[in-house]
């Protein structure tokens, strides 16, 4: 059999691409390519090994000698270039006794120093278990990334439903079920807020007259006019076929929402163009706010608001009616 192996240094680097070849002072003599990338910016050769490598255990490993003397026990290093990287090793004596061979391993640390220096399967020796692991991180990987696409995806698409459940598919305006959400959200967080119901005057004359292609016209220009006329707090919604709800968040003040009420009025009352005509529409409003309950009842309010709403209605149209206990005494 033979005794002594002996291997260039360029099939040394493929079957040990984490190598290093210490003469018995410790000075660093060959180094396997995956270890050169440690230390991009130095050439190795040369290099006290115990500057470059700091042996953590055994402890008082300090020596060449030290290391022949664990008798190829593991070894554990740190890599002394600014990223503590940690190593495992085992070291065995060279023929003849003129120095040591390290052959090296990242061990858990494989992970971290891939991204760290940039390592790729090439890096490793064609056995290393650590090939086997960039198999596995880069499968985890790619399904982590395919997992997250999918999750994006569905989180869209359910965004997009729950949008459209809540959105009004002619004006885009909010519909009846978002108007119930955020009213019991309002109470149930006892937040002040106003209400006000908005009835179109004459929307029937203009779908009898002009088409109903008139009519979702003019409700397309009327919910500009109410998102115009309200604050990005405020919710719009359009809860019937010319019947609007306006909600607006911690607004109470009975003037600021009449003032409101009457600029809608006023621009409702513009005619709207349609092909070579034009539609003449008005609204009839009731407001009512949650000062004026003890306890905020959705039901109660709704009923309220549009006992004044009838009651501008029955006033004219084209006005707006502040809920009052008077207007109850009226509808018995």
């Amino acid at each position: 059999m033979m005794e002594n192996i002996c291997l260039q240094p360029a099939s040394m680097s493929l079957l040990m691409p984490m190598h290093l070849i210490l003469t018995a002072d410790g000075e660093i003599v060959q180094a396997g390519p995956t270890i050169a990338k440690l230390y991009p910016d130095r050439d190795l050769s040369g290099l006290p090994f115990f500057d470059c490598f700091e042996v953590q255990r055994p402890h008082n490993t300090t020596t060449v000698a030290d290391i022949i003397g664990a008798k190829g026990a593991k070894l554990h290093l740190t890599v002394q270039n600014g990223h503590q990287t940690t190593l495992k090793a085992v070291g065995v004596t060279l023929a003849g006794g003129d120095g040591v061979l390290l052959d090296m391993s990242f061990g858990i640390s494989v992970v971290d120093a891939i991204g760290t220096y940039d390592l790729t399967i090439g890096d490793f020796a064609a056995t290393d278990l650590a090939v086997e692991m960039l198999y596995l991180l880069e499968a985890k990987s790619a399904a982590m990334m395919e997992s997250r696409k999918l999750n994006t995806r569905l989180q869209g698409a359910k965004i997009a439903a729950e949008e459209q459940a809540y959105t009004d598919t002619l004006t885009g305006l909010k519909n009846r079920r978002a108007m119930d959400h955020v009213l019991a959200r309002f109470i149930e967080a006892g937040e002040k807020f106003g209400l006000m119901q908005v009835d179109l005057d004459y929307f029937k004359a203009v779908n009898d007259t002009m088409g109903h292609a008139a009519g979702d016209h003019v409700l397309l220009e009327v919910a500009k006019i109410l998102v115009d006329e309200t604050r990005d707090e405020d919710l719009v919604a359009r809860v019937g076929g010319d019947e609007f709800v306006l909600l607006f968040h911690r607004l109470t003040d009975i003037e600021k929402l009449n003032d409101i009420a009457s600029r809608i009025i006023a621009r409702m009352e513009v005619p709207i163009a349609f092909n070579a005509g034009h539609c003449r529409i008005s609204a009839s409003i009731g407001t009512t706010v949650s000062d004026y309950y003890q306890t905020p009842d959705v039901v109660k309010m709704l009923g309220d608001a549009d006992l004044a709403l009838y009651a501008s209605k029955n006033k004219g149209r084209a006005c707006y009616t502040v809920f009052t206990n008077d207007l109850l005494g009226r509808a018995m």
